[in-house]
């Protein structure tokens, strides 16, 4: 074998980098499928809510002595069910909502994390230890993918329907707060299973990163599903093989190979349009 292709190779040769490659890809999958409704929806902005929610569910878990994940999905799912109650006996919009209980629950988090002693780094919490996870990590994020993702496959038509026209999938007999919140819990969950591998805030990106550039170059919707996971599993593979080299943060680096990507489309897909407008003229 020459050095050069050893060293090509030398990411993938290590435990931790196995280990790394696998939650990541795991967790990809559902944060990309999730991504494209979220999209839809006008619901980016709940991602994010849920993601800083999640802070003061891991910090009490901790305390006790439960899984993190479950006090993560306590939470999420508390500030998911908080919006929506204040949306609907308010007048308050919703993305105003999500602002107040996010941030104000994102502080609550922040102030129970430092009245404690915990040999939980907090920079673990909020930008993941994706070095750092075991096979049994692994094993956990694959079981919540793989729930989120059965729902999501299960329910994508009539997801779809009640994203774009929510009344008329209400009128034709579908269960729409069912899905509403069916959609909200996955959410959640999908964000638990991101936790240990990207943390809180970097999960946002995931949650939409790959369903907006996908947007971009598609209008049918089983096609952008397909374009948005594979986005999530390149930029996924890109940023973790690239960290190796520069001696970065994987997670960060997946998010700026997420970034970078949608720069690229963006512009790709701007020049397209103007092309196809002057030769038309």
């Amino acid at each position: 074998m020459s050095d050069a292709l050893a060293t090509a190779l030398m990411p993938f040769q290590f435990p931790f980098m196995q280990q790394a490659f696998a939650i990541s890809l795991i967790v990809a999958v559902p944060m990309a499928l999730l991504s494209c409704y979220l999209v839809l929806k006008g619901w980016s902005l709940m991602g994010d809510a849920i993601s800083h929610a999640v802070l003061p569910g891991v910090v009490l878990a901790y305390i006790a002595g439960l899984p993190l994940a479950v006090g993560a999905f306590g939470a999420g799912m508390t500030c998911a069910l908080a919006t929506g109650f204040l949306k609907e006996n308010s007048r308050i919009k919703e993305d105003t909502v999500m602002g107040v209980v996010f941030s104000g629950m994102f502080g609550l988090g922040i102030v129970l994390y430092v009245s404690i002693r915990t040999d939980v780094h907090l920079d673990h919490i909020l930008f993941g230890d994706m070095l750092g996870v075991t096979w049994a990590d692994v094993g956990q994020s694959a079981l919540i993918s793989l729930v989120t993702t059965g729902f999501v496959l299960i329910w994508r038509r009539d997801l779809l329907l009640a994203a774009f026209d929510a009344q008329h999938a209400q009128a034709i007999g579908l269960p729409v707060r069912f899905l509403h919140y069916g959609l909200l819990a996955v959410i959640s969950l999908a964000i638990v299973a991101a936790l240990k591998a990207v943390g809180i805030i970097l999960a946002i990106a995931m949650l939409v990163a790959p369903g907006a550039i996908a947007y971009l170059v598609s209008r049918d919707f089983r096609r952008m599903m397909a374009i948005s996971i594979l986005v999530a599993v390149v930029s996924t593979l890109v940023g973790i093989y690239a960290s190796f080299f520069i001696d970065s943060a994987p997670a960060p680096t997946i998010v700026l190979t997420m970034t970078l990507l949608f720069i690229v489309t963006f512009v790709a897909t701007q020049l397209r349009e103007k092309s196809v407008e002057g030769g038309s003229t």
